[in-house]
């Protein structure tokens, strides 16, 4: 016999209380106040070297890089933007900072591809290589590359400079892939392998599409790296059409006198590229991170 449920007489369900996202415990407010604090602090820096910039040097010998300047001062500006040529020290830092990401990225998801689905004999040690690369002071490498690019007639060229950083950048690219593809599903590299596709195809069909988010996320490293690095490119390119920002911005320095002023608008100007390519890919950077982490 079946017996009919009345409404007064049905199970009743309670009700979750609805949670209202704006209601925040303690700890909560406690945390996001020392986050707010932290990027206060990290932005304090950036507040001098604005206030600094546009002050003349009257007013910062007289009142100091903390005293408000008395007018609107922008030949530290021009100075910096007409003596080391900016437009051409942008052009060389973002060819080689652009060559490097994108070569670094693909040298990477080469030997990854080898090592965490090839499965080559060793491959433990020889990630393990990679990791041990990437930990090497650049101090220690400076002499022999230097000695090297000497040899071979790449001196002072900015193809020197981009093999260096794709291979110090791709040592880190390798030992982060690799460690994700050795956890690559077997099911779809079987299913491709039934399907006839070869290892190109797989790489190219299979494995790269599932890497994109990461490797979007080297490629936005890989680029800012390379373009604050400063001790190689300062060694390698003497010539002044081919050095980078952060070279240039250091020959305003000089042995016994600092227009400061001038180095604090050169600072800025330089940061400006950087924060642009960064605002730019910000979106890309939060879904490649997120998209690892779901995975």
């Amino acid at each position: 016999m079946a017996v009919m449920l009345t409404p007064s007489t049905a199970p009743v369900t309670p009700a979750r209380p609805v949670r209202d996202r704006h209601h925040r415990g303690v700890s909560r407010w406690m945390v996001l106040a020392l986050v707010t604090l932290g990027a206060l602090v990290m932005l304090v820096p950036f507040a001098f070297m604005l206030l600094n910039a546009f002050k003349s040097p009257g007013d910062y010998s007289s009142g100091g890089p903390l005293s408000w300047p008395t007018e609107f001062y922008t030949k530290g500006l021009r100075t910096y933007w007409t003596t080391v040529n900016f437009p051409l020290k942008l052009w060389n830092s973002a060819l080689i900072a652009g060559s490097v990401a994108v070569l670094g990225v693909v040298v990477s998801l080469l030997n990854a591809y080898a090592l965490g689905i090839g499965r080559v004999r060793g491959r433990l040690w020889i990630v393990g290589l990679f990791l041990l690369a990437n930990m090497l002071p650049q101090e220690a490498l400076i002499y022999p590359l230097y000695y090297v690019a000497k040899q071979v007639g790449l001196y002072n060229t900015q193809l020197s400079v981009i093999i260096i950083f794709t291979v110090i950048q791709s040592a880190f690219g390798t030992y982060l892939l690799a460690s994700v593809l050795g956890t690559f599903p077997r099911s779809l590299l079987e299913a491709a392998a039934l399907d006839g596709a070869g290892k190109w195809t797989v790489l190219w069909r299979v494995v790269f599409p599932n890497l994109r988010p990461t490797l979007a996320v080297l490629l936005i490293f890989f680029f800012i790296w390379t373009w604050n690095e400063f001790l190689i490119p300062l060694v390698m390119l003497i010539d002044n059409q081919t050095q980078t920002i952060p070279v240039a911005l250091a020959s305003l320095q000089g042995d016994r006198l600092m227009d400061a002023p001038t180095t604090n608008a050169g600072a800025l100007i330089s940061l400006v590229p950087a924060i642009l390519f960064f605002l730019i890919f910000q979106r890309t950077l939060a879904r490649g991170i997120t998209a690892g982490a779901e995975k």
